[in-house]
């Protein structure tokens, strides 16, 4: 009798194991499952913000020029310094808006807005916004202000369609806008995209040169592209 009882707890007890083996399985395999899934969904996840952030293989001049001011300039500087002329600058870790397309036109085309402004003013000073009250070109500052660039890009015939469309920004193109209160301002498009489909602007708004998701949020004022040789040619996105 003791023999059998002891048949029957030795046969109760090898089903309880297998079920607990089973059960063990079945609760490896549902955490095996929801770990592979969130793995899957992050691995997603990257991915649509590396897509979202990689540059093309070979990025435009322009905006090779102006992304290598990031992390160079961090201070937003506008104070009045007198320039060597041409090809004057003030240092690298400071400036404001405008000196991050002046540089990168420097670099990138061999473009001296300086120099080029400056002359064109001398050629055609009325045709110029007189809003600080100068009644003569000045070499140091004029190139820095964004409205003067803006008069300069449209007189030798840079200027296109103020639009909102994404489409029609190119890398390398030139964005002028209007940030809060009332202070002009210019950006680089890059040739990276949010994640919606935005280009990302290259500029110093405030805390040195950065790359950002801008375009859109501050009313569109000019845009502007320069051709590699530093000519008016347009290149035209297939539509």
């Amino acid at each position: 009798m003791r023999q059998k009882q002891a048949h029957v707890a030795l046969h109760l007890a090898s089903v309880v194991c297998c079920g607990c083996l089973l059960a063990g399985c079945d609760q490896a395999g549902k955490a095996t499952s929801e770990t592979d899934s969130r793995g899957a969904a992050k691995a997603a996840s990257r991915q649509e913000q590396n897509t979202a952030q990689e540059p093309m293989p070979s990025s435009p001049p322009i905006v090779s020029a102006a992304r290598a001011q990031v992390g160079k300039t961090m201070i937003y500087d506008p104070s009045y310094i007198r320039l060597h002329y041409p090809g004057g600058d003030v240092p690298i870790e400071r400036g404001v808006c405008s000196d991050v397309v002046v540089r990168a036109l420097r670099d990138a085309l061999g473009m001296d807005l300086q120099k080029l402004v400056h002359e064109d003013m001398r050629a055609a000073f009325p045709e110029y916004p007189k809003i600080w009250g100068l009644k003569s070109p000045d070499p140091n500052i004029d190139h820095r202000r964004v409205p003067n660039l803006q008069r300069y890009f449209e007189r030798k015939g840079y200027s296109l369609p103020v639009t909102k469309e994404k489409r029609d920004f190119l890398p390398g193109d030139l964005v002028t806008c209007t940030v809060p209160p009332s202070r002009p301002h210019i950006m680089v498009v890059s040739d990276r995209r949010s994640s919606d489909g935005i280009p990302l602007v290259i500029h110093n708004v405030g805390s040195g040169t950065k790359e950002e998701n801008r375009l859109l949020d501050f009313p569109l004022t000019g845009h502007y592209r320069i051709g590699t040789d530093g000519s008016s040619k347009r290149i035209e996105r297939d539509r």
